[in-house]
């Protein structure tokens, strides 16, 4: 994008697409991301009733996406702040964007990964779980999803909400990338506890 006018007023000038250059603006991806968490529950219009009712809607885990539930201590303890919005900053970094739920009443963050893994990553997930109350869910365990337009905590900070905005359809977070945050978030915590 071009800036245009003084810079007191300076605005940016939408970009021209080149000639065999598909855009799908942000709605078009939210919708797109919306149909494809929805594909994973067996009655979506049901699903998008929670959305409705709820805010939330619980969606099985396994089939599209998995889920990695973050203690927000091990997060907290990396970024030095309590601050909601600074820690999702802060977490779309570390984990590039990839998306991310935070669940303020339960004090946890869900970064969504692969389907694939609980199994590909089993090992780690056990000594995550005893070590730090970290967890690796998949088949057999449904996660609450914020609608996609919830997007910072609610003024009564107990409905989970993006701390992280999925992108669209099927970008997730890389597996490599939420284990790099939690050993940093162990080592972190360790150190904690030797001074």
């Amino acid at each position: 994008m071009q800036r245009t006018a003084r810079a007191e007023t300076a605005a940016l000038r939408p970009v021209e697409p080149e000639p065999g250059m598909l855009v799908h603006t942000r709605a078009d991806r939210q919708l797109a991301a919306e149909h494809w968490l929805l594909s994973t529950h067996p009655a979506p219009s049901n699903a998008r009733a929670e959305w409705d009712k709820h805010g939330v809607a619980l969606l099985p885990l396994g089939t599209l996406f998995s889920a990695v539930r973050i203690p927000g201590r091990l997060v907290l303890a990396l970024i030095g702040s309590e601050e909601l919005r600074a820690v999702d900053v802060f977490l779309g970094q570390v984990l590039d964007g990839g998306p991310v739920i935070c669940d303020p009443h339960g004090h946890r963050y869900y970064a969504l990964v692969p389907a694939s893994m609980p199994a590909t990553w089993h090992q780690a997930a056990e000594e995550w779980r005893a070590a730090l109350d970290v967890d690796v869910l998949g088949r057999g365990t449904y996660l609450g999803v914020p609608r996609m337009d919830a997007v910072e905590v609610s003024p009564q900070g107990c409905v989970s909400y993006w701390a992280v905005p999925m992108a669209s359809a099927a970008t997730l977070c890389a597996p490599l990338a939420v284990a790099r945050l939690i050993a940093a978030g162990q080592h972190r915590i360790a150190e904690g506890l030797q001074r």
